[in-house]
């Protein structure tokens, strides 16, 4: 290197120099890391290593470079980390790789934000002056107590100020982020695999909120109203645009980051062998890409955002604002302004809900319809365990009928003459339907209007695919 000077090879991948970009006149030692040593092939991605001496004495430097390249072999050949950095240097690079993340659309930039704060208001005060390596199970374990005694939070004015309490539910997503900066320390080679935290995180988690079907009803019935209750142009555009992104969200079981990367080249209505219409949307988040079906309403729904948008190109996006830009933030005040107003932000168990809760709440209403696990993960593009997880709260007595068909002395609904099934559904007037009325209309299904030419594509005679 350029500002390399008096530079003395004691051996092969051990030098000592002096730096001219210094002014004092002290030697420094270059190792080179062993890629092979005892059964531990390439432990160090960077090949070299440089120390300062502390010294201008010649002698004393060469002795001293010989003592660190020993050192160093040592390490290698017992597998401890050649290395040093705080925790909070590692954290600082976790923190910058979620930055990255959320800039290219990967994350969202409010969970980079929260990871952000995570890192900032606790873990690093808690941990974040020890060496990475000094991080083990103890410190882990111990942050769930040290965590309920310091309850700082980030208030709606962006200034710190002290909760009075912490959830469980909190404090888990922040030791998944403390795991998550331990394996980059692994994955960086700073410390071994077999310092990361392996213990499970024995805290509740809280449950994921969705909508009663009393609640989705209101909701609908006041939105209603709630769109007319401004005269603004742009204030009737947002809250018109905003109640149709409910209803997709809820038809559909979207992510709010695919919903957000959603364009309408992702869209195509199609129809099966037995002439019924769907909707098929290619969504795009978690850096996967995944298929996903919806009822024919979903079209509808689709249609009249399309019919007041800027932005109808098959490459622009189906989220925009008033004036066709990618809206970002999905309409997060607006959603939460309307569920303020509507009385609906809070949950029965006190928790605030955001628009995610449309997700949930398609989940559990899937779910009260009897849909197969199986299917249901596929379509949310999620894990059968994921499902059983967090919807564990559908209990048997909602599914009475499904579970106990075909038992002596159950007869099925269906199979009365003149009686209706009920059921619920995510539907745009949130009402009970009974099967009667949705084979009405599955023979007359509303067209999706306005959708770009590409999605009035047919399937074939084979049916759904």
């Amino acid at each position: 290197m350029a500002f390399l000077t008096d530079v003395q090879e004691l051996k092969p991948g051990l030098i000592i120099f002096r730096r001219l970009d210094v002014k004092h006149r002290n030697w420094y030692c270059r190792v080179r890391i062993p890629k092979e040593d005892a059964g531990a092939p390439d432990i160090i991605a960077n090949p070299y290593k440089t120390i300062s001496l502390g010294t201008s004495n010649n002698h004393e430097a060469r002795s001293k470079a010989f003592d660190h390249d020993a050192e160093i072999r040592f390490k290698v050949k017992h597998q401890v980390p050649i290395f040093s950095k705080t925790f909070a240097e590692v954290a600082k690079e976790y923190v910058d790789s979620q930055k990255s993340l959320a800039d290219s659309g990967q994350i969202t930039i409010n969970r980079y934000k929260t990871v952000e704060v995570y890192v900032r208001l606790h873990l690093a005060p808690y941990v974040g002056h020890l060496q990475v390596t000094m991080v083990g199970e103890d410190k882990w374990k111990s942050y769930p107590a040290w965590r309920r005694q310091h309850t700082k939070i980030i208030n709606k004015h962006g200034d710190e100020a002290d909760s009075g309490t912490v959830t469980d539910t909190t404090i888990r997503h922040e030791m998944k982020t403390f795991r998550s900066i331990m394996l980059l320390a692994t994955e960086k080679q700073y410390i071994r695999e077999r310092q990361v935290p392996k213990s499970r995180i024995l805290l509740e988690e809280g449950r994921r909120e969705e909508f009663t079907p009393q609640e989705y009803r209101a909701l609908h019935t006041f939105a209603r109203g709630w769109i007319k209750q401004t005269t603004n142009k742009v204030g009737v555009w947002t809250r018109t645009v905003a109640y149709n992104y409910m209803l997709i969200m809820t038809n559909t079981g979207m992510r709010t980051m695919e919903a957000r990367n959603l364009r309408w080249r992702d869209i195509d209505e199609r129809t099966d062998g037995h002439g019924r219409h769907f909707v098929v949307i290619n969504v795009r988040g978690k850096g996967k890409f995944r298929e996903l079906v919806a009822s024919q309403n979903v079209a509808e729904y689709l249609s009249r955002i399309r019919e007041i948008s800027r932005a109808t190109a098959p490459d622009d996006f189906v989220f925009t604002t008033f004036k066709g830009k990618h809206c970002v933030s999905l309409y997060l005040s607006v959603m939460r302004d309307f569920l303020v107003e509507s009385k609906l932000l809070m949950s029965s168990s006190g928790s605030e809900r955001s628009a995610y809760c449309f997700r949930h709440t398609y989940a559990t209403f899937r779910l009260m319809e009897g849909i197969d696990v199986y299917f249901l993960a596929k379509q949310m593009g999620t894990a059968v365990q994921m499902i059983e997880k967090h919807y564990g709260h559908i209990t048997p007595s909602k599914n009475a009928g499904l579970i106990l068909q075909g038992i002596p002395g159950w007869e099925s609904i269906a199979d009365r003459d003149g009686e209706q099934t009920r059921s619920v559904n995510a539907e745009d007037d949130g009402t009970l339907r009974d099967s009667k009325n949705r084979a009405a209309r599955t023979k007359k299904p509303v067209r999706g209007k306005g959708l770009p030419k590409a999605t009035k594509r047919r399937a074939s005679k084979r049916g759904l695919h």
